[in-house]
């Protein structure tokens, strides 16, 4: 989900966990459904302090369908990257 600072003036978005996202005046970023549902970032959007862009979620394809990724991605090389098992 995708919002926006509408105001002239830095704002600091409460967000679930005690966290917050910085948004520059015009500036856009992203939350998830769950903080959308948090009540101070609630009142921000009703004030109109924040715009929500992009409210429905986008759905992925289902078994057969093209999720853009295919095959290993590992990149065929040496093997020498990421170590995939064992203890550290």
């Amino acid at each position: 989900m995708e919002i926006k600072n509408t105001n002239k003036q830095p704002l600091k978005v409460p967000l679930p966990a005690g966290k917050r996202l910085f948004l520059k005046p015009g500036e856009k970023g992203k939350i998830t459904h769950k903080a959308a549902e948090h009540p101070p970032l609630k009142k921000l959007i009703d004030e109109g302090s924040i715009e929500v862009l992009d409210v429905g979620r986008v759905k992925s394809k289902g078994p057969g369908g093209s999720s853009g990724i295919s095959g290993s991605q590992d990149g065929g090389g040496s093997g020498a990257g990421i170590r995939k098992t064992g203890d550290r």
